[in-house]
């Protein structure tokens, strides 16, 4: 459970820019790519983390490397539309590994998923077992086959979102 967030100053997102870009970095390392010292550095990381800035640590895996995939935005209508509907679906969809992406959208669906498969039967699969379980609520839904990604960013432009708030 975070506690109650602080005000960002220039610095934390500094701070929150370069832990993006590595997360392993050492905290001398941080704390003169963003012009501290180490010891303020590392009570301002603690306090990010406390204040629920920073969610977790992960590493980046090079999934092609592994052996192939299949990748699909799947887009979903679902038959209801009340509160209990949206729930119920979300929570089907979270209990599917494959399904790594799930966003509320505004326009002529109501979610976009992302999945990411073996094949093209393995997604087959998932579908018809979210299908199979009505509780999921799917009236109908499209599944786009990502041929190949352009590219995949996985850090926020925080400075450019950010800067005028602080």
């Amino acid at each position: 459970m975070a506690a109650t967030p602080h005000k960002l100053d220039r610095i934390d997102l500094k701070i929150l820019a370069e832990l993006q870009r590595n997360g392993r970095i050492t905290n001398v390392e941080l704390a003169d790519r963003v012009a501290l010292s180490p010891s303020p550095c590392l009570m301002r990381v603690k306090k990010l983390q406390k204040a629920g800035y920073i969610t977790g640590y992960s590493a980046l895996i090079d999934v092609p490397k592994l052996g192939e995939t299949l990748t699909v935005f799947t887009e979903f209508t679902l038959k209801n539309h009340r509160q209990i509907d949206f729930a119920r679906f979300q929570e089907a969809l979270e209990k599917v590994d494959s399904c790594v992406e799930c966003h509320l959208v505004s326009g002529g669906y109501d979610y976009l998923a992302k999945f990411v498969c073996s094949s093209i039967a393995d997604y087959q699969n998932i579908l018809e077992a979210l299908i199979d379980r009505d509780e999921a609520g799917i009236d109908k839904y499209f599944s786009f086959v990502v041929m190949k990604t352009a590219f995949a960013k996985t850090q926020i432009p925080l400075s450019r979102l950010f800067a005028d708030k602080v």
